[in-house]
């Protein structure tokens, strides 16, 4: 049992910790409560929406979402993360992913749910003072207001800081009159209240407010139309003399930008928490009809390409969910540790989310990725069918692409993990050049064969992960060295890193979750969660010598790129694994329960 705590793990130190089996949360242990909560939302999910997913998605009545929007905060769904103070419930922050989680397989409906409770309410929740709390929050939380978040113009996307909407003071002292231009701005279209970023005259930083609609000065252009979640308001917003009184100045001036990237850290996790319910009702439509579909006289379910298929996805929503909650566990651990220290409550939930960034960023980048190979595959067995907007595949599949988009893009959130990483070292936040140094080193000493007691449960497994963090350190460290200060710019190593990151934080998660289960339950009931973190974490391995090999490729030659080149090969050595014969496992167990069975 390792001897540190909790709340004393910072983020991104998972690449150089080895983390206990019982120190993380899994799924397996919400409490009752919280469970009550997630099947009250899914009773709402299955009668609000699933109903009328085709009405909400042509958008004919108008009236629609904002109807099923205020029976969501009706029953206390709005306010899930909003102090009981304010008119919230004052939940966990695992419980408010638990609920993204499941809101998650409502189509339309979870963009327009996720806009409001996310980076709508929570620059207010974490950033207002006591009087924009208590003025807003009440109204927010019980869904008689809808929130939307401008921040996105038509030349300012990834790098948001460089945004053009102005705000100036008025004459008398009172006001502040915004001009400018938004563009896809969830909600807008029923939107009472607008969280508006603005540059403050010629200030370097973004400054953010509060703006209700009834300020006036408001105009949108026609709903966009787009590719998916078609049933979610999504409109350019222009602000033109919009006046705001000076109370409305959201926290201080310029501090805008630093609210904008903290609250996407929030939109993110609960961006990887929230494609779950996605990929788990996918899973589910794709079992049932591949038990329905029947060629050569029997079900499709029968053959070994469509299992594979079957377990794959199984295989890779179970590790984000293994991911997602652990992480969403951390950052619930640490806001409990900074405030039993006498933080105050908002600025403990922000610096608990600022530590752990990077295992947000991992969150959005898998937990998007795994949606679209999950929807992906559920569109192949369906086959012709996929095609049709007349099953389920059709909508899930462009639902699910802008996942890959918004809160940042993949591309942007790798190499936002990886910078993180490397300036907190730099910082001496985080002690990631000694053992980069330790491996380096490694490499050129005779190699030490250690004995694994293979009769542990997933010891061998774990000695792996062990392996392929000294992967990381030593592609890593070496790219610091070689690039130096040109890192940031070599974006196909930076994102090679990311890579070699997702994949050891979600292997070592699915892994950490089944052992722990398999405490709880033994082995004969987790079996099937044993043949799912095994087979992630042999895929693992190879998508990490991919991206290890096409990093050390770009930045290092010669004898260097010979050692490091061995090097490794002796840390990506593992034994086979029939994989063939434990995705057929797990894909009859899905097919004997008709769903996804694992959560």
């Amino acid at each position: 049992m390792s001897q540190l705590t909790k709340s004393s793990i910072n983020g991104g130190e998972f690449l150089i910790k080895e983390t206990d089996a019982q120190e993380i949360f899994i799924f397996e242990e919400f409490n009752e409560e919280q469970k009550m909560m997630a099947q009250a939302c899914q009773d709402f999910v299955d009668t609000e929406i699933h109903t009328r997913i085709e009405e909400i998605d042509s958008m004919k009545h108008p009236e629609l979402v904002p109807s099923i929007f205020k029976k969501a905060g009706e029953l206390g769904l709005l306010g899930i993360s909003v102090p009981e103070a304010y008119g919230g419930l004052g939940m966990s922050f695992n419980t408010s992913m638990l609920i993204a989680d499941i809101v998650g397989a409502a189509g339309s409906f979870s963009t327009t749910y996720g806009a409001h409770t996310g980076i709508g309410t929570l620059p207010i929740l974490y950033y207002g003072n006591e009087d924009q709390k208590s003025k807003y929050l009440p109204k927010l939380a019980t869904g008689e207001w809808a929130a939307c978040y401008c921040l996105t113009e038509p030349d300012a996307g990834s790098d948001a800081n460089s945004g053009k909407t102005k705000a100036v003071l008025s004459a008398d002292g009172k006001h502040y009159i915004i001009n400018g231009q938004k563009m896809w701005i969830s909600n807008a279209g029923f939107a009472d209240l607008f969280i508006v970023f603005a540059k403050i005259d010629d200030d370097k930083n973004l400054s953010a407010f509060i703006v209700e609609k009834t300020f006036g000065g408001i105009t949108m252009n026609e709903e966009e139309k787009k590719l998916g979640i078609k049933g979610s308001s999504t409109r350019q917003v222009f602000f033109n003399d919009c006046k705001v009184p000076v109370e409305n100045l959201l926290s201080d001036r310029g501090n805008g930008f630093k609210i904008a990237v903290n609250i996407l850290n929030i939109g993110r996790i609960k961006l990887g928490a929230g494609v779950l319910g996605g990929c788990r009702t996918v899973a589910s439509h794709a079992i049932k009809y591949s038990t329905e579909r029947k060629q050569f006289g029997v079900s499709i379910n029968t053959f070994g390409a469509i299992k594979q298929k079957l377990a794959e996805m199984a295989i890779r929503t179970y590790a984000c969910e293994s991911l997602c909650y652990r992480a969403g566990q951390d950052i619930e651990d640490r806001m409990q540790a900074l405030a039993a220290e006498g933080m105050p409550d908002a600025e403990a939930k922000l610096k608990a989310l600022e530590q752990f960034a990077i295992e947000a960023a991992i969150a959005k980048v898998h937990g998007s990725e795994v949606l679209d190979y999950v929807v992906d595959q559920g569109v192949q067995i369906y086959g012709g069918m996929g095609y049709s907007a007349d099953a389920p595949m059709e909508r899930a599949y462009r639902d699910a692409r802008i996942s890959r988009i918004y809160e940042g893009t993949n591309e942007i959130n790798r190499m936002l993990m990886v910078g993180m990483l490397l300036k907190r070292a730099m910082k001496g936040e985080i002690a990631l050049f000694e053992p980069a140094m330790a491996v380096a080193n490694e490499l050129t000493s005779v190699p030490s064969f250690e004995s694994i007691d293979t009769s542990e449960l997933f010891a061998a497994e774990m000695d792996v992960i062990k392996k392929l963090k000294k992967v990381f350190l030593m592609v890593g460290g070496k790219a610091a060295m070689a690039l130096a200060d040109k890192i940031e710019s070599e974006q196909e190593v930076m994102m090679n890193l990311a890579d070699i990151m997702i994949e050891i934080y979600a292997a070592e998660s699915a892994i950490l979750r089944t052992q722990k289960l398999v405490s709880q339950r033994g082995e004969e009931a987790a079996a099937h969660q044993i043949a799912m973190s095994k087979v992630y974490l042999f895929e693992a391995v190879g998508k990490i010598e991919q991206s290890a090999k096409e990093a050390i490729g770009a930045f290092a030659k010669g004898d260097e790129q010979k050692v490091m080149l061995m090097g490794l090969k002796r840390f990506t050595k593992s034994e086979i694994l029939n994989t063939k014969e434990l995705r057929r496992q797990i894909a009859d167990y899905m097919i004997e329960k008709g769903k996804y069975p694992f959560s």
